[in-house]
């Protein structure tokens, strides 16, 4: 006969639990005898504490006074019963994802600095739970056209030995796409036309096949909410990791990969000083973050640009121009201008350079109109550099390691919680899970107050307004 359980949350401060685990214990021990139920603890990221009791116990306290145990055990709220409805066999060890044996990564969306710390993460902490997991290259690829891959190896074993030493590796080792959502896959027609069609049952099949129990999804916005929308579907659980240089993804103080983008760009803003001061000219640096400013602004600010366009503040080229010339007139012939691709002027609109379908729209090509601009309204020889994929590739920084192995392993304990529907987001100073439905189609926009650009105005660093 199935043991059933019971589980307990308790709210709980940091620094006090574990001490409050061995008082609740004891508790338990000196009213009911029943200690040796109380099968294991976890600190959750909301420093709360979730016991697994047998039914027997569950029902003796659910009518004792609350309040009294509330005191004794000095719990900074009241303690409340949460329905434990995981099925347990007889004998079987009483955890919250034993019914979890194989589960599957995908990495979709742009890459970034990182990806592969939290594949990394991922494979070592199911592996200790004894789970075996699977990547799904390219996105989701790897179920449905299988037949592009060699030997139709779509789907492929991921285990300690094969995800040895690629923390510090840019990329993903099983590839990622940023086109091809199932749902809306275009596909030719008859007439050569291309039409969007939904392909999203032959996904949920092909997890069914591969035997999954649970998916880590790995991405932006639009990734994260293919992958829940395939858990409703298919009734399959999904955890999702924050993924995107961009950092505009809400919930998240930080995604992986921003740091690194952002510290590989005051670099190369770094660099550009010395031969813009050189021969005195204006140079103009366009960073990726689509239609949110973050790369643009941390990166100009850290390296002391004298201009930053972003789309959250649109500019007026003339005072861009006027700015250049206010430091050519007191002897600073030389000026640094950082421009996010989705800046964007006043009563103007973003630069598009590819809409295609089945792909979100491309930026592109405002720094470089921005620098012809510039040359004609001032003089000055003026050069634009597009730092571009530079942003995506390369080795991820200590900080954007760190947090992907964290979010990597977080993500295997939510599911081991019996988690679902959730995406792992920074909470400093702990991880927390949060809703997909909190971060799906929302973007985290530069605040025009935020204490960041208040530096950058205090700076005396102009937002061409």
């Amino acid at each position: 006969m199935a043991a059933s359980l019971a589980r307990v949350r308790l709210c709980t401060s940091p620094h006090r639990g574990i001490a409050e685990y061995h008082t609740f214990q004891s508790l338990v021990y000196a009213n009911y005898g029943y200690c040796n139920y109380v099968k294991r603890v976890i600190t959750s990221p909301k420093n709360m504490l979730f016991f697994s009791i047998s039914e027997e116990v569950y029902k003796s306290i659910n009518y004792t006074p609350w309040k009294n145990i509330s005191k004794r055990c000095e719990f900074s709220t009241l303690c409340t019963l949460l329905p434990f409805t995981k099925r347990f066999t007889e004998g079987a060890e009483n955890t919250m994802a034993n019914d979890i044996k194989r589960i599957a990564v995908s990495t979709g969306g742009g890459d970034a600095p990182g990806l592969n710390a939290v594949i990394r993460a991922v494979v070592h902490a199911a592996t200790r739970r004894g789970w075996e997991v699977f990547g799904i290259r390219d996105g989701y690829n790897g179920i449905f056209l299988p037949e592009k891959f060699p030997n139709g190896d779509g789907v492929i074993p991921l285990t300690r030995a094969r995800v040895r030493g690629i923390t510090h590796l840019g990329g993903t080792i099983i590839g990622t796409t940023n086109r091809g959502n199932p749902f809306h896959y275009p596909m030719p027609q008859e007439d050569g036309m291309m039409k969007e069609v939904d392909r999203s049952g032959e996904i949920v099949e092909g997890f069914k096949k591969h035997g999954f129990d649970a998916l880590i999804a790995i991405g932006g916005d639009g990734s994260l909410t293919i992958a829940n929308d395939l858990a409703k579907r298919g009734n399959l659980r999904v955890v999702g990791v924050p993924k995107t240089i961009d950092n505009d993804l809400e919930g998240t103080i930080a995604t992986f990969g921003f740091d690194s983008a952002v510290s590989f760009a005051t670099e190369a803003i770094d660099r550009l000083h010395t031969t813009a001061e050189s021969h005195h000219r204006v140079m103009v640096v366009e960073v990726m973050g689509r239609t949110a400013g973050w790369i643009a602004l941390n990166s100009g600010v850290a390296a002391t640009a004298d201009v930053i366009l972003i789309p959250e503040i649109p500019y007026d080229i003339e005072k861009v121009a006027a700015k250049i010339m206010e430091r050519e007139n007191s002897g600073r012939q030389f000026s640094m201008i950082v421009v996010a691709e989705g800046a964007k002027p006043k009563d103007g609109s973003t630069s598009v350079v590819e809409k295609e379908l089945g792909k979100a729209e491309r930026f592109g090509g405002l720094g470089e109109k921005i620098a012809a601009q510039i040359q004609s309204l001032t003089g000055k020889e003026t050069r634009c550099v597009v730092l571009g994929h530079l942003l995506r590739g390369g080795t991820p920084t200590a900080f954007d390691r760190l947090l992907s192995l964290r979010f990597g392993a977080a993500a295997v304990r939510a599911l081991e919680e019996g988690q679902s529907g959730v995406v792992v987001v920074l909470d400093p100073p702990t991880v927390n899970y949060i809703p997909i439905e909190q971060v799906a189609h929302r973007v985290r926009y530069v605040p025009v107050d935020s204490d960041s650009v208040l530096t950058a105005r205090d700076l005396g660093i102009s937002f061409g307004e």
